[in-house]
């Protein structure tokens, strides 16, 4: 059921970094984006794929984990991530891929929870550095990172309080919490 894979599908920033991801498990996810809406159709998103050990430490000493949780580095060795998929935007189709970037990694990670597996859209990223590294072309824009593995850690919805912070958070056994607004406060009307 969608609503199931909706809440199943989390922010999730720790992995089992022993679990393999096959080239062939992300190529199937970025068939799934690759099959959802697009601007005028014009389909300008381009994906790098990773999922061997010397290429994603390059990507993950370039990314930024977790904004409201300015002490954690980010996972720890053997809690990073099996895979990543750089998304980009091929400048020479597109000048704008706002909503299909959105739309895509959103399928991507929906894709991912479908098959057991979770991650993390992050767009902190150092992107000259990795664009360096991993030798991109400057026709792709790098528009966001999505990390993937087999989760190890809890995520707790919860509603958000009467202060209205919205910050995620971490408890003493490092489950995560994220506050969520509640539908009586999004719908206006």
């Amino acid at each position: 059921m969608i609503r199931d894979l909706v809440i199943k599908n989390r922010s999730y920033r720790r992995f089992d970094e022993s679990f393999v991801l096959s080239k062939e498990i992300l190529r199937d996810l970025v068939d799934l984006a690759r099959q959802t809406a697009s601007a005028a159709n014009k389909q300008p998103l381009k994906y790098f794929l990773s999922c061997e050990s010397l290429t994603n430490a390059i990507i993950f000493e370039n990314l930024a984990w977790a904004g409201y949780l300015p002490e954690w580095p980010g996972p720890a060795q053997g809690e990073r991530p099996s895979a990543y998929i750089l998304m980009l935007g091929d400048k020479n189709i597109s000048a704008s891929y706002d909503y299909d970037s959105g739309i895509a990694a959103q399928t991507i990670l929906l894709g991912a929870s479908d098959k057991g597996l979770g991650g993390c859209m992050i767009a902190s990223v150092q992107r000259a550095k990795l664009r360096a590294k991993l030798n991109i072309p400057e026709r792709y824009e790098i528009l966001l990172v999505l990390a993937l593995g087999k989760p190890i850690e809890t995520v707790i919805i919860e509603t958000v309080q009467a202060d209205g912070d919205i910050k995620y958070w971490r408890d003493s056994q490092g489950r995560h919490h994220v506050p969520k607004r509640s539908l009586d406060e999004v719908i206006i009307n």
